[in-house]
């Protein structure tokens, strides 16, 4: 049998009340009296039970997260972080993959496993503004990602435009002036693609120069082959640029791919910026400089934002729908700055040879 809360009263010499006042974060508690009551819930080894106290506040404890895709590291990440704030809540995090599939994501929006989860973190890709609009049940709602949306709901998202343009000015500030984008789509002008490709266009403008339509690469995805082909595309045709601002770091990372196998160096030849700072770009033999948005301030204002919505749930009027956009930082690295020269050894330095034989 467990340790329950009578039991650590009678250690600690306190009420019953007291003690559960201290295991639900109650801030009417003296330091002293707060002291003994962790005392003897570490000593006797209590573990509340979280499923009760939920369930005594109507709730199951369990938020849902719903992603395109989990084999993409950008993604992975932010789970992980996700997973991470909730459980500073005492949240459990019910992880599904909508493939970018749009009537998934219309299923899991629409309120499927609405009797198991208190509320939904939802990263739509091909759901439009008309389908949020046609919910009319399910738990609250906070939507992630970079397209834009006229609905009612939490939107936490980076400045997309501003992020690209960051990119496209530090290539600018190199000299480059031939700088491809890799990753256009035929989509609407709420995607993140367009919208980073419209950062591209626009830096580019404000520097006085031209963005040539032929240096932009359309890709069926997001993914490293679509980088490959693409920049593979870009350079049979002629077209040969001095700087790639890429649309993810996949791509970014299999355009590096490709340039390597066509003997063009990076950054010497053509430097590489991608975008989401993803782990396995700063280990690629050339580290790839990046545009890195704030994973942990995305989550952690995620389940802050869906928790308040759970907590204001049935409030009339409901709080209005807020649009969060979280930092975001330019990471300079190798494909743009080039290796760190290292110099030399001082005379005296080097490994002085073994005795010679005999």
């Amino acid at each position: 049998m467990g340790v329950s809360l009578k039991d650590v009263a009678l250690r600690a010499g306190v009420s019953v009340k007291t003690v559960s006042n201290v295991v639900n974060h109650y801030p009417h508690v003296t330091p002293a009296t707060r002291a003994r009551v962790q005392h003897a819930i570490d000593e006797l080894g209590y573990r509340p039970n979280l499923m009760a106290r939920h369930l005594r506040k109507g709730r199951t404890g369990i938020i849902a997260l719903a992603v395109p895709e989990l084999g993409n590291p950008y993604f992975a990440e932010v789970a992980g972080a996700v997973i991470d704030a909730a459980a500073r809540h005492e949240q459990t995090v019910l992880l599904d993959h909508t493939a970018g599939l749009r009537e998934k994501e219309a299923l899991v929006s629409q309120g499927f496993r609405a009797h198991v989860i208190d509320g939904l973190i939802l990263s739509p890709i091909q759901l439009e503004s008309e389908d949020l609009l046609a919910r009319t049940a399910g738990p609250p709602m906070v939507l992630l990602g970079e397209r834009e949306y006229d609905a009612p709901y939490d939107h936490i998202a980076i400045d997309n435009v501003a992020a690209a343009r960051a990119a496209v000015r530090h290539l600018l500030d190199l000299g480059r002036s031939r700088i491809a984008f890799l990753g256009a789509r035929e989509e609407s002008a709420r995607q993140p693609a367009h919208l980073r490709l419209s950062g591209w266009r626009q830096e580019i403008a404000a520097s006085g120069g031209l963005a040539r339509d032929a240096l932009v690469a359309a890709t069926d995805g997001f993914d490293r082959r679509d980088g490959a082909v693409a920049m593979a595309a870009l350079l049979d045709r002629g077209e040969r640029p001095d700087a790639v601002f890429a649309y993810n770091d996949l791509v970014a990372l299999g355009a590096m791919r490709v340039l390597s196998e066509r003997g063009l160096r990076v950054p010497e030849d053509i430097a590489v910026v991608g975008f989401d700072d993803v782990e396995e770009g700063r280990y690629a033999a050339v580290s790839l400089t990046t545009v890195a948005p704030d994973k942990h301030a995305i989550a952690r204002l995620a389940v802050d934002c869906l928790l308040e919505r759970i907590g204001a749930a049935g409030a009339d009027p409901a709080p209005p729908p807020r649009r969060i956009r979280p930092g975001h930082r330019l990471v300079i690295r190798e494909s743009t700055a080039g290796r760190p020269s290292r110099p030399r050894p001082p005379p005296g330095n080097w490994s002085a040879p073994g005795p010679g034989p005999g």
